[in-house]
């Protein structure tokens, strides 16, 4: 199986990079994220970031550093499709891109300027989490790169550190930038 991780910072552009492999490519694009939004729902909690830091903490020593990959991997391997891979957002702890290296893959993080980034994030508003100033965005990014507690918490900078490709989303058009990805994860 072919597996990339994708990683980094608030509204760099994992997901369009997700996509691209979806659809350039034929991958499976898995949001762990959506896994802990669920979950949020089904225990009637807000989907907001602090839960979603909560519920994967708690995941992760229940069932293992690495059990947000393995949900992506359970669902690429249920599906009635074929896939030519599996991209896997976002990856936010160590024991995540371990996993993600232990099964072969590749792990990517993305990052851009942190005002067009709130921006971005600001502009789509698809939910409460979204809905932040600045300086919250700011801080509660800062609360995520650095471990906070036991290994089952989020440490951004750790995954970061662990990274094969680095990919710069400096604000040119979404098509430049995933023919940009593209070619740094060797499809061009």
């Amino acid at each position: 199986m072919v597996i990339f991780g994708i990683s980094g910072t608030n509204g760099s552009g994992k997901d369009t990079v997700g996509h691209m492999l979806a659809e350039r490519h034929g991958f499976l694009f898995v949001s762990v994220s959506d896994f802990l939004r669920e979950e949020c729902r089904r225990r009637q909690l807000p989907v907001e970031r602090e839960n979603l830091r909560m519920i994967s903490a708690e995941w992760r020593r229940d069932f293992g550093l690495g059990v947000l990959v393995d949900k992506a991997v359970e669902a690429f391997s249920n599906s009635k499709e074929q896939y030519a891979g599996l991209a896997v957002v976002p990856m936010r702890n160590v024991g995540e891109a371990k996993r993600l290296k232990d099964l072969g893959g590749k792990l990517v993080w993305v990052d851009a300027n942190p005002h067009e980034r709130y921006d971005r994030i600001f502009s789509r508003q698809r939910t409460a989490e979204d809905n932040k100033t600045y300086e919250e965005f700011l801080a509660e990014e800062e609360a995520e790169m650095h471990q906070s507690g036991d290994e089952a918490t989020l440490n951004m900078s750790g995954v970061k550190a662990m990274a094969d490709i680095f990919l710069e989303n400096d604000g040119q058009s979404i098509e430049t930038f995933k023919d940009a990805a593209e070619a740094a994860l060797g499809f061009a």
